[in-house]
This record gives C-alpha cells, structure tokens and sequence, in this order.
C-alpha cells in the first residue's frame, strides 16, 4: 500500500520545535473501565498545563469517535482501528512539541503497545486509572453500564490491564484532582 509513497524530509526536527516551545513532546496515555476516571482526571491536568503556559492537548476517546473515527464500531477490529490512528496522531502531536493527553479505555494490551512503538519510549507515558468494575457501574456518569450494549467493555468484551503502566490512579481513595497532581509531577519531570 505504502510502496509509492516516499517519506518527504523536512528541515525543522522536533528538537528544532521543542527548542520553539521550550518543551519536549510527551504522550500520556490513560487507559482503563468507563467510568473509571480517564477523562475527568485528563481534563484537570490539560487545564493545570495550560495554567502553567505548556503546549497541552486533549485527544479524547468519545470526541474522537465524533470526528476521525466515527466509521467505526466497537467491534475488536474496529477498536483496535481506534487506536491504531489515535498513536498516530498523538505520535505527530509529540513530534510537535506538544503534551498529547490520549483518554481511551484502549482496552488490549497490543494496541498500547502499538501506541508506545509510534511514539517511542522515552516519551511516552502510560497511566493505569485502576478503578474496579464494581465502582464503574456505580459511578456509570453516562449511563452506559444500565445498557444493554454488545461489546462493551468490562461487560462482554475484555480488557486487559496494564502489565507495567509508568503511573498507576486509584480514583476510589483520591480525587481527580490529586490523581492530576500525581500526573503533573511526572510530566514536569519528563518535557524539561
């Protein structure tokens, strides 16, 4: 498919664009359940980076399937699709200079993997939001745990959990906001 396309160089690196920004690109990936805290958590972070004059975007998984994603279903396929353009763009978004907050529930294993691969490993950040099932139907902030919905996650099709996430939430004994502080911390750490 790609054997007539041919790699246009450019004469700006993103060394070249972090020096403009005064930052390095870094992807932080949230996954786990619906209702588990990924979005809530990511919004009060884009707002403390932006508070603090940082490049910061937001690619969020209901958002996201409103616009570049919305030919696909919810079928594994489908999802891993899903995933496979959300590492792309926040791959760009990183080689832009920018902090890519990516809020998905990315619910396999290799498609994180995926993600990370685009990226690449020194930037990129993967945030376990470890919120038990139990508490996602009864925090339910969209109603989509009293559905009766085909493939729904945690429900009738799987996720797999994080084997080695960089920061994991506990969204039942802390806040959004004390999760986000956690976050923050990292990112400084990481874009300097």
């Amino acid at each position: 498919m790609t054997e007539n396309v041919i790699w246009q160089p450019n004469k700006v690196s993103a060394k070249d664009r972090y020096r403009v920004l005064g930052q390095k690109g870094l992807v932080v990936w949230f996954t786990g359940l619906s209702g588990s805290g990924k979005s809530t958590i990511a919004v009060e972070l884009e707002k403390m980076l932006n508070d603090a004059k940082k490049a910061v975007y937001l690619l969020d998984g209901d958002n996201i399937r409103h616009g570049i994603n919305s030919d696909l279903e919810f079928t594994d396929k489908d999802r891993d699709e899903n995933i496979r353009r959300i590492g792309e763009i926040s791959a760009l978004f990183c080689d832009a200079g920018v902090i890519t907050l990516a809020a998905f529930i990315s619910p396999f294993r290799k498609m994180r993997r995926f993600a990370r691969g685009r990226v690449g490993e020194n930037q990129f950040l993967e945030v376990y939001v470890s919120t038990d099932f139990e508490t996602c139907c009864k925090r339910d902030p969209k109603g989509l745990y009293k559905k009766n919905i085909k493939n729904f996650t945690g429900k009738d099709s799987g996720y797999e959990k994080p084997e080695n996430p960089e920061i994991v939430l506990d969204t039942i004994h802390f806040t959004p906001q004390e999760c986000a502080k956690v976050v923050y911390q990292e990112i400084l750490k990481r874009i300097n």
